[in-house]
């Protein structure tokens, strides 16, 4: 008799506790959670798509080993071009690891890259739907690498990799608003470089996506002051839009005269514009480029044949080409 009181005290005991102790758990775990010390909590879809098992392992604190199982499925649909597939395994993989960057990148790297591309070879299927999923996965790669900088606001590589995706001369075509895709761009890189450890040169890809923004040459001709006069590297298409947004700032200034005070002596002054010129599909501004050759090809004497305005001007192939037919 007093061995089962003594029992059903220890019980009594161990619910007691398990109570007082059950708010004090469930508080600590949110506070965790909030503070990116522990993954969110596994919601039932995720647990349905992963199965029975790996539900098991993943509430067993072993989600990460789960995450790179499926890593290795998803790479086995790339393999076999089955994209749906991919992209839904990848939403399940981030569910499982969200804090994990290199999910993220790979996974909106397959969605607008590699997705994207095979609709632009898969010539047995009609135009229109090939560019709609082309434009599509782009689309979706944009979206799921967003939800990844979301996840992981001091990831400076998740945001330089959005802004290279909205400035990419063969993707730009898939937004429907180029202006807001370049100003999204900068943003994404000017937050990179905010972040320690980030590259000094996000600050100029920032510049170069800026300088696309139609209504913010001024912002972006501060930008390229400020990194030409306090970094060391000054690549020639940091220096040529120097001129002209100097340019467009002040049409009625001597482009000659600015083209060599940037670039140092006529000769690279005009290399260097020549190239800008030549450079169309990158949708950079040609303010003063012209007067200013038209200038320099006189100063150096450059025969008419020779002359950078009889070259055609190259035309990378786009959407209108690739889905033509």
């Amino acid at each position: 008799m007093k061995r089962s009181r003594k029992i059903a005290i220890f019980c009594a005991a161990l619910l007691v506790m398990g109570a007082i102790r059950m708010p004090l758990e469930i508080a600590l775990t949110r506070e965790l959670r909030s503070a990116n010390l522990l993954p969110p909590e596994l919601n039932i879809g995720t647990r349905e798509r992963i199965g029975q098992t790996s539900s098991a392992v993943a509430l067993g604190g072993l989600r990460t080993l789960v995450a790179t199982f499926l890593n290795l499925k998803a790479y086995n649909y790339f393999m076999d071009m089955r994209w749906d597939d991919l992209g839904e395994t990848f939403n399940t993989i981030v569910d499982l690891a969200p804090r994990t960057g290199y999910y993220w990148d790979v996974g909106s790297w397959h969605l607008a890259y590699n997705a994207a591309s095979y609709y632009i070879e898969s010539d047995n299927l009609p135009p229109v739907m090939r560019k709609n999923e082309w434009r599509n996965n782009i689309l979706k790669g944009r979206a799921f690498l967003e939800r990844g900088i979301r996840n992981n606001p001091n990831d400076w590589k998740l945001k330089s990799r959005l802004g290279q995706m909205l400035a990419d001369s063969n993707k730009i075509g898939a937004f429907p608003d180029e202006a807001e895709a370049y100003a999204t761009s900068a943003a994404a890189y000017k937050a990179a470089s905010e972040i320690e450890h980030s590259p000094l040169f996000m600050r100029r890809a920032e510049l170069y996506s800026l300088a696309r923004v139609p209504g913010r040459e001024a912002e972006a001709l501060s930008l390229a002051k400020d990194l030409n006069e306090h970094t060391k590297v000054h690549p020639p298409t940091l220096r040529c839009l120097l001129f002209v947004l100097q340019m467009h700032e002040n049409p009625k200034r001597d482009a000659r005269e600015l083209a060599v005070q940037i670039f140092k002596d006529p000769k690279t002054a005009y290399q260097m514009l020549s190239v800008h010129w030549q450079r169309t599909d990158d949708r950079f501004p040609q303010d003063g480029v012209a007067s200013a050759l038209v200038a320099l090809e006189a100063e150096l004497q450059i025969p008419e044949e020779k002359s950078v305005f009889n070259i055609p001007q190259p035309r990378r192939m786009g959407p209108k080409d690739w889905f033509q037919k």
